[in-house]
């Protein structure tokens, strides 16, 4: 827990410590009403479930059980939630053209070593009446979460200090693959990765699972902890959710990592002797 008192550490590195970002420590989750609420939970569990439903089969999704919700609404919801489904669609949005958009580096490449791919998303954590994101840095051959940031906004900051810290302690990867969502095309996040001389690689709009393996991790933390378990704030949330990432890297066994542990891979063929 964050101590504004303690003499030995101040705030920020307390913050640090704990992997939490300071506005995540001074900001409540953001509340919502009450059916709102409801209708961003029901999505993204649907969602996880069906990502190949647009819009139009989650609004029929949604008045099966009973909201008299239009599409437009829904469209909204789906979007505040960051929800893209699999398939290619039209063009709906009008992306930055400061942004540049960096092409698929990944189709038919061989991925056998750590540290040649890592990719990022960020997904929506249902808080009570709230929600925070989360974004996550994982290593593609060992599926390893290497760092995290949990943030009551989805400004680009919490997504570059996820970067940077997997930066400082893992080195580089050769390819860095995200969506092109508005937090990854930014200025200040590619400049973090072409500062470091790494290549620059982005999903085809509307392809999910070309980030398949961080869609899996989103699914997993999400059925084995955010929708199990009641939080307090924000500090609790990233109390737990820093607990499930440890044991998911350090304990839990992948049949696709012939039952092994992320952890234990990524360090078995960076040629270090796998620790916890």
């Amino acid at each position: 827990m964050v101590n504004p008192s303690e003499p030995e550490l101040s705030l920020k590195e307390q913050c640090q410590l704990l992997g939490i970002n300071r506005s995540s420590y001074y900001y409540q989750a953001k509340e919502l009403k009450e059916e709102e609420t409801v209708l961003l939970r029901l999505l993204d569990e649907q969602y996880l479930k069906t990502p190949f439903y647009g819009s139009r089969k989650m609004t029929a999704y949604l008045r099966e059980k009973g909201y008299q919700v239009n599409r437009k609404r829904v469209i909204k919801l789906m979007h505040k939630l960051g929800l893209q489904t699999i398939y290619q669609k039209k063009k709906t949005s009008v992306s930055n053209p400061e942004n540049r958009v960096y092409p698929y580096l990944l189709r038919n490449l061989e991925i056998n070593r750590a540290n040649q791919v890592w990719c990022t998303d960020i997904t929506y954590l249902p808080i009570g009446k709230g929600y925070y994101y989360l974004v996550a840095i994982m290593d593609w051959y060992s599926r390893r979460i290497l760092s995290w940031r949990i943030s009551n906004t989805m400004d680009v900051k919490f997504c570059c200090n996820a970067l940077e810290e997997a930066l400082k302690k893992y080195g580089k990867p050769e390819i860095f693959n995200s969506d092109q969502g508005s937090q990854f095309t930014s200025k200040d996040f590619t400049q973090i990765l072409l500062e470091a001389q790494v290549k620059i690689s982005m999903d085809g709009r509307g392809r999910c699972f070309d980030n398949i393996f961080i869609e899996r991790l989103w699914r997993s933390l999400k059925y084995e902890l955010i929708y199990i378990y009641e939080f307090e704030d924000g500090q609790h949330l990233n109390q737990e959710v820093k607990k499930w990432i440890n044991w998911y890297n350090h304990e839990r066994l992948h049949q696709a990592l012939d039952y092994k542990t992320p952890h234990f891979v990524y360090q078995q063929n960076l040629g270090t002797p796998p620790t916890i």
